[in-house]
């Protein structure tokens, strides 16, 4: 996979003021805030580069107040990093290919994978399937 860098000044020129926030300084939006997509078949992708993150199939309703997938499209689409940020430790989840904050995973999801993951609305974008 082909790794994008640009500069600080290209992200910020790039992405809305609330994705930039969220994907290049790891914020987090507030829930149910960001969680409008249709209820369609289609793909998730990274709003910073458009890397194919999560299919529509995978996601599901967790009520957190954010979008929730059970697993991402492809193992090597998103990385993992130990988060200890805010007195706490979690799973820290960013676009492998241009290093984007996604949100973060959580071991209590669904079955097959029993995992959450809790993704950042501002860090997505939805392509609908063609046909």
């Amino acid at each position: 996979m082909e790794k994008i860098n640009k500069t600080d000044a290209e992200w910020r020129e790039q992405l809305s003021p609330e994705a930039y926030r969220v994907t290049r300084q790891h914020g987090t939006e507030r829930p149910f805030t960001n969680d409008n997509f249709p209820k369609a078949d289609g793909t998730f992708l990274c709003v910073a580069c458009g890397q194919p993150l999560f299919e529509s199939d995978t996601k599901f309703e967790s009520g957190s107040g954010w979008p929730s997938f059970y697993a991402p499209l492809a193992e090597e689409a998103v990385g993992e990093t130990v988060d200890r940020s805010h007195g706490m430790t979690r799973t820290e989840v960013h676009c492998n290919r241009c290093a984007a904050h996604l949100g973060h995973v959580f071991p209590d999801g669904p079955k097959p994978t029993g995992l959450r993951y809790c993704i950042n609305g501002a860090a997505l974008t939805f392509e609908p399937e063609q046909g």
